[in-house]
């Protein structure tokens, strides 16, 4: 059994900064990609940024920047350093583990979800 925890979200005024950590647990042998998805209300979830195990990395051309991630393979986490945060990056972050490997089989899983609020 994997699971997949967030943490770090919270409320934070226009310009400040949040730290979101995501911690992949259970039997893993890999991991491929790990990242981070958001979702306003009323819009599709979309990518935010993505890290390989080999460290390449893509962001959503609204948080270049401003945003960082970061990945510690041996600990099967990953973190997103979000600054000069807007009230438009408000939503709920989802960490993603993708190509999970336990034993012979691959599996992509999701966390539950985290808020960020973005308001003064």
């Amino acid at each position: 059994q994997v699971q997949v925890v967030e943490s770090g979200g919270g409320l934070v005024q226009p310009g400040g900064s949040l730290r979101l950590s995501c911690a992949a647990s259970g039997s893993i042998f890999s991991i491929s990609a790990m990242g981070w998805y958001r979702q306003a209300p009323g819009k599709q979830r979309e990518l935010v940024a993505r890290v390989t195990s080999g460290g390449s990395t893509n962001y959503a051309d609204s948080v270049k920047g401003r945003f960082t991630i970061s990945r510690d393979n041996a600990k099967n986490t990953v973190y997103l350093q979000m600054n000069s945060l807007k009230p438009e990056d408000t939503a709920v972050y989802y960490c993603y583990a993708g190509g999970v490997r336990v034993g012979s089989t691959y599996t992509d899983y999701w966390g539950q979800g985290t808020q960020v609020t973005v308001s003064s």
